[in-house]
């Protein structure tokens, strides 16, 4: 059980070669460009939600909603992880606050015991909940915009190389096939 948590928070491979393969399971999803980096984007703008745990769900009903890829937007939520989670928590609630006019400092939920929190969870938490679902809008938004061009690009340009490549490689195997074939007449 520690080994998986401490996986989730390192992977073994690395983090360089971690992404690289999020990439390259980005790039070879179905779909066209647009729909896959919709998803992936969708993903990435429901994990500036407050809602862990509920990242998945959420992405997919957006990206359902978009007519995105909804596993692209599962690999999107890979932007909400713990090293993260703290920056955009802090930047959701200071977006929200100064949308409402409160101010960020003033609000606290400390001195509440366990027995208080689960007799009126709202109450209790609704300072502060309440800041970041307003918050995570606009940053949800930017994110999206902010992930869903670069995606669409890469994919785009994967797809073309790729397409390139095979293109090369069957036309390099007509010609070997050719220069087999007339070889052999010309012998006899």
């Amino acid at each position: 059980m520690w080994t998986r948590f401490w996986q989730f928070l390192w992977p073994r491979m690395g983090w360089r070669r971690y992404a690289t393969y999020l990439r390259h399971r980005l790039v070879r999803m179905p779909g066209t460009s647009h729909t896959v980096a919709v998803g992936f984007a969708a993903g990435a703008a429901m994990s500036m939600t407050p809602f862990m745990g509920f990242h998945f769900i959420l992405s997919a009903a957006f990206a359902w909603f978009l007519r995105g890829n909804i596993l692209a937007s599962a690999v999107g939520t890979i932007i909400g992880n713990p090293w993260t989670f703290p920056v955009i928590w802090v930047v959701t609630y200071e977006i929200g606050c100064w949308l409402l006019g409160i101010d960020a400092h003033a609000v606290s939920i400390r001195g509440h015991t366990v027995a208080e929190v689960m007799h009126d969870p709202w109450g209790v938490l609704s300072p502060v909940l309440l800041p970041m679902v307003l918050g995570s809008v606009p940053a949800g938004v930017v994110v999206f915009f902010a992930t869903y061009w670069p995606a669409a690009r890469i994919i785009d340009r994967y797809r073309r190389q790729r397409m390139e490549r095979r293109h090369r490689r069957a036309l390099a195997m007509m010609e070997r096939m050719t220069a087999a074939n007339s070889g052999g007449t010309e012998e006899r």
